[in-house]
């Protein structure tokens, strides 16, 4: 591989990537109705504190995955809805999150810490 774009194509398409992307997608299948969580928690809650960028990585190919992986029920730490724009169509994500009673306002969750679900202590 001559260019760092290709090497950094396959680390990142390693065996090991999707192991982790498998573990990050069963997490997020665990999410609750009506819930969220954030890519840093599901990256703690993995081994994997500072991993959270990777955590977005996988959220990005989860509309693909089989079993599906309820992915609108992942936002950014503040409650952004950072993942929107891979959703087929615009404000698709915060349809979704208000078909479980989550309100959604300028892209952002509301009421975060009510909605809020920690896979590291929800799954302890």
């Amino acid at each position: 591989m001559s260019s760092s774009l290709n090497r950094y194509t396959y680390n990142m398409y390693s065996k090991n990537t999707y192991s982790f992307f498998d573990n990050v997608y069963a997490v997020v299948r665990l999410i609750p109705k009506g819930h969220v969580t954030s890519y840093g928690a599901i990256a703690a809650y993995l081994g994997s504190k500072g991993s959270s960028r990777m955590v977005g990585w996988a959220m990005n190919s989860a509309h693909s995955v089989q079993p599906a992986v309820p992915a609108h029920r992942v936002v950014n730490r503040n409650g952004l809805l950072t993942g929107q724009h891979h959703f087929g169509t615009p404000g698709m994500m915060q349809q979704l999150l208000e078909k479980e009673n989550i309100k959604v306002v300028e892209n952002k969750v509301q009421n975060l810490k009510m909605h809020f679900w920690d896979p590291v202590i929800a799954l302890a």
